[in-house]
């Protein structure tokens, strides 16, 4: 066999680096901070690459649309209110840069004992070998009765728990993200996958208000969708229900002659899943709109966002 010899370098032709397209300029770096800075100068001072640059887009997509009149729904897991997000939460509905909220049945569950009790999230580690996760009788009592309420009030599952908690003498009620909803006649539709909440192992539990309270919140959701041409949707925290069911929102919408389009989504999480990255990001704005992820914890990236939005509003 002949030896192979290395690769001669001669006859090599190069270019002028003046001549590439290069896709990082010093013009788009960040600069350091100086003390005493603004919200606002931190926020110029990051740099406009990647990141950086998408969540500015985001800002700007958000507010374009809030002043434009058009809806920003946000749709989210339970972990944001876990990690103390509900105040940054209701701060945006009283602003009116959140139109709508749709979320997971675990979202009603911390948030309704937040305002029973100050306090959520139990220690499922401690509590599952010995038959006591998910145990807690006042969630579960008081959230079962509030659907199987409102299911004959002709309500759905979020309107209804967020009613029952306005009127409740709950002592924390101002952290509840449904309260605030229910006070400012904001719609908070309620997702729910049986069997994947603690509620739906209590006595208490009505499978056929579950139902159509949840069902009645997927038709409520589809009208907000059908709405949102020029708006935005964003995902947060949410890694399959909430991405399936905005899919199957926009499909609906669409089928009966709504566009959703121009349309802009977001997902922000601190992993980026498959669901979110289809459903949300890209399918429902190919060729129609602009998807965009964002990674981060919850707790650093959304407050660094709304603080964004709020910013860039100012007082328009």
């Amino acid at each position: 066999m002949k030896k192979i010899e290395p690769l001669s370098l001669k006859g090599i032709q190069t270019y002028s680096l003046k001549e590439r397209h290069s896709k990082v300029d010093y013009r788009a770096f960040g600069r350091a901070w100086e003390k005493g800075g603004s919200l606002r100068e931190f926020l110029d001072r990051l740099p406009n690459i990647l990141a950086g640059r998408t969540l500015k887009k985001v800002a700007a997509a958000w507010v374009q649309a809030r002043r434009a009149g058009r809806p920003v729904i946000l749709g989210m897991g339970a972990h944001p209110i876990k990690v103390g997000l509900n105040p940054i939460l209701i701060d945006l509905l009283r602003r009116g840069l959140l139109t709508a909220v749709a979320m997971n049945g675990a979202g009603i569950i911390h948030d309704a004992e937040l305002a029973m009790a100050g306090m959520t999230s139990e220690d499922v580690d401690q509590d599952l070998g010995c038959g006591r996760f998910g145990m807690a009788q006042e969630t579960g009592e008081f959230l079962n009765e509030a659907i199987a309420w409102g299911v004959g009030q002709g309500l759905g599952l979020g309107e209804a728990v967020g009613r029952r908690l306005k009127d409740s003498a709950f002592p924390h009620k101002d952290l509840s993200l449904l309260c605030a909803a229910a006070d400012l006649d904001v719609p908070v539709t309620v997702h729910v996958a049986v069997g994947t909440d603690i509620i739906h192992m209590h006595p208490s539990v009505n499978p056929e208000a579950l139902g159509a309270a949840t069902h009645r919140d997927f038709r409520l959701l589809a009208a907000l969708v059908a709405q949102l041409q020029d708006g935005m949707f964003l995902n947060l925290g949410s890694a399959v229900i909430i991405p399936e069911v905005f899919l199957k929102a926009v499909t609906l919408a669409r089928n009966l002659g709504h566009p959703v389009a121009p349309l802009t989504t977001v997902n922000l999480d601190f992993i980026q899943h498959y669901r979110p990255l289809t459903n949300v990001v890209r399918r429902p704005t190919q060729g129609v709109g602009q998807g965009y992820a964002l990674t981060g914890h919850h707790e650093l990236l959304f407050p660094l966002l709304a603080a964004a939005v709020a910013e860039e509003m100012g007082d328009n």
